[in-house]
């Protein structure tokens, strides 16, 4: 599960790199543009002021794409929807009896929507260098007073690297990975996924200067209320706003195209 968190998380950096660069450059957008139909997505309703979309999927997936202004920053800005997002969690006595591992492998299988070859690569020598620490660990925790290891003194896995871009901290079922912008915390009661990273606007592929962003946020719990899976956010534009942000809940967890589908929604709204 440790070396799949780590592949996963690693293929958010490079979502969407390989996407042509219009060559026009953005205008402060007044409202959204909002397709019929994207993929599996269909849409649901507009708002008055074209600001507010609604989406929903034949699988029962929700998604509101919102048009926001920005207010200090766009960190602070997109901060009361992970609030609004984090209360779809249940109170602790509806929580499902479901292994650890099944839980975290929710959050896996959404974030690995749109992984990349090259960071896959990468992640894979993190795995690996992570399971040489655990390996490493237990020699070394296994003898007994005897002096001899045997296999009733193996204790928990335990991996802790700390490597230029790469850091990574896992005890037996919770881990927390931080690699390149992208931070994955996974334990007992789910996962949550946190990506952010400055990119070039529409039209500015050549331009010294990365006046746009793009963040995901993703909880996956069995917790949720109403049924759901997975919650959380895509979201993209200029720094300054206003920004495209795409709420979604999702009935399964491991859904790649209504992934993609939302992703295009903001990179057409957000021009980046």
């Amino acid at each position: 599960m440790k070396s799949l968190l780590f592949i996963s998380a690693c293929g958010l950096a490079l979502t969407g790199l390989a996407a042509c660069a219009p060559t026009t450059p953005p205008t402060a957008r007044v409202a959204l543009d909002c397709p019929r139909d994207q993929g599996d997505l269909t849409l649901s309703s507009i708002s008055a002021d074209k600001k507010t979309c609604l989406y929903s999927s034949h699988n029962g997936d929700q998604v509101s794409l919102r048009l926001l202004p920005v207010s200090g920053s766009y960190e602070a800005t997109l901060t009361p929807i992970e609030q609004e997002l984090q209360a779809e969690v249940g109170p602790p006595d509806a929580a499902k009896a479901t292994a650890a591992d099944d839980k975290a492998g929710t959050a896996v299988a959404t974030a690995s929507s749109a992984a990349a070859t090259s960071a896959a690569e990468a992640a894979k020598q993190a795995a690996a260098d992570a399971k040489g620490a655990v390996k490493a660990g237990d020699q070394k925790d296994k003898s007994d007073s005897d002096g001899d290891t045997d296999s009733d003194d193996r204790g928990g896995d335990h991996a802790h690297i700390d490597l230029p871009g790469i850091h990574i901290s896992a005890d037996d079922d919770k881990a927390d990975v931080n690699v390149g912008g992208i931070n994955v915390n996974a334990g007992e009661n789910g996962a949550t996924v946190r990506m952010s990273r400055d990119v070039r606007l529409r039209g500015e592929a050549f331009s010294a200067e990365r006046r746009g962003f793009r963040s995901t946020y993703i909880l996956a719990r069995d917790d949720l209320k109403d049924g759901w899976k997975a919650v959380g956010y895509e979201a993209g534009g200029p720094k300054a706003g206003p920004i495209t942000v795409a709420v979604f809940k999702a009935r399964e967890g491991h859904r790649h195209d209504v992934s993609n589908d939302i992703k295009r929604l903001v990179r057409r709204n957000g021009g980046v």
